[in-house]
């Protein structure tokens, strides 16, 4: 076409189209590259729909079971469902990333389930002073603390993530547990390996190891 002919049909003066011409490798170049910047845009947007939409559907089947579900399960299955999807996937699940997904699904955190005890805050306060001045005769290295606690390593947390008006309903906890006794000086410069108590004398994941080389001291008891 002339530019007689350009002029006429889109309605611009000759300098404007001879100039568009001169430049046409330059326009050519930015649209192919703002285009494939739209194309790559809508793939990541795609890909993150259908990670969000995976995520849900699973979040809710283990809420509907009353299973709790943190935040870092919820993430590192997200992760699960990307490397699904492109095993290349550099998708990281990160913290804003769950932010969004739990504004976006209407997603609360809170206590599924627990138990509370109280203690008589005058007796604690009692012991505070008249510990002290046991305490202050000897030196805080020679100061040691143990105290006894329980790990309840198949316990699930007792915190999920919830679907707004989620009832909250949990499932019966395992009662599974080692009892454990931790000990330190009081600055921490002394740690004492923990022993820890199980039911079984000698548990089958300690097949071929060396007890005594254990990072804790192992004992057993039928009541542990």
């Amino acid at each position: 076409s002339s530019y007689r002919e350009l002029c006429d049909k889109f309605k611009l003066s000759i300098g404007a189209v001879s100039n568009i011409i001169k430049r046409k490798r330059e326009y050519i170049s930015d649209y192919e590259i703002n285009h494939n910047k739209n194309v790559k845009r809508k793939i990541s947007h795609d890909f993150s729909q259908r990670i969000n939409e995976s995520v849900y559907e699973w979040f809710v089947s283990q809420r509907t079971k009353k299973i709790p579900v943190s935040g870092p399960i919820l993430q590192a299955y997200a992760r699960q469902i990307a490397k699904e999807l492109d095993d290349a996937s550099t998708f990281k699940a990160s913290n804003g990333w769950l932010e969004r997904f739990r504004v976006r699904y209407n997603i609360n955190f809170r206590v599924i389930s627990g138990e509370g005890a109280s203690v008589d805050q005058n007796i604690a306060d009692d012991w505070k002073s008249r510990l002290l001045t046991i305490l202050q005769d000897f030196s805080p290295a020679d100061i040691y603390n143990c105290d006894e606690t329980s790990l309840f390593y198949k316990l699930m947390p007792n915190r999920s993530l919830v679907i707004d008006k989620d009832d909250c309903i949990g499932k019966k906890k395992s009662k599974e547990r080692f009892t454990v006794l931790l000990c330190a000086n009081w600055l921490g410069t002394h740690k004492l390996k923990p022993i820890v108590i199980g039911k079984a004398a000698r548990p089958r994941c300690f097949k071929n190891l060396d007890l005594k080389k254990l990072p804790i001291v192992w004992h057993n008891n039928r009541t542990a």
